[in-house]
């Protein structure tokens, strides 16, 4: 029953963006965009996690929720923070969220969180710090093959 709430969930809203796209709602013209679906798949995680207390996925659901409203943000609010400290806090804060409801966790999102925050506001940074700045670019330019890579590598550690 659980998997299939989840399934519920993500049904629902796939299929609420595809008919709100249908019929084209002039307020909701900003909402017709791929970050959108991410965001709605995010809020299914969270909704499916707390309806079930299967509080794993709420570290998916954060993330993805993150990462919308972020990819969202960039595009359409000149205010808006385009930085890589932005990718490692969404997930410092998708860990915390998790090890508040099940006790794990809570190092790699303290961790993650100060990076971010040094990463973002501090204008002096040191120079050891420029490797991660390259890396977060190739990243940001190729992160397709890091989704690919991550894929193989959970296809091979199931067996």
């Amino acid at each position: 029953m659980k998997n299939n709430g989840l399934v519920a969930y993500l049904l629902i809203g796939i299929g609420l963006y595809f008919l709100l796209r249908e019929l084209r709602l002039p307020i909701l013209t900003d909402f017709y965009s791929w970050p959108t679906l991410l965001i709605l798949i995010g809020a299914a995680f969270l909704i499916h996690a707390f309806s079930s207390r299967d509080f794993k996925n709420v570290f998916p659901g954060i993330l993805l929720l993150g990462l919308g409203i972020h990819f969202h943000a960039i595009t359409h609010y000149g205010f808006w923070i385009d930085h890589w400290g932005m990718y490692t806090l969404i997930i410092a804060i998708a860990f915390l969220a998790r090890a508040i409801k099940t006790r794990k966790g809570f190092i790699p999102g303290i961790i993650l969180l100060v990076i971010s925050i040094f990463a973002i506001f501090v204008d002096n940074q040191p120079g050891w710090f420029n490797w991660i700045h390259q890396l977060m670019n190739w990243i940001k330019r190729f992160w397709p093959i890091v989704l690919i890579g991550l894929g193989v590598y959970l296809l091979l550690k199931k067996r």
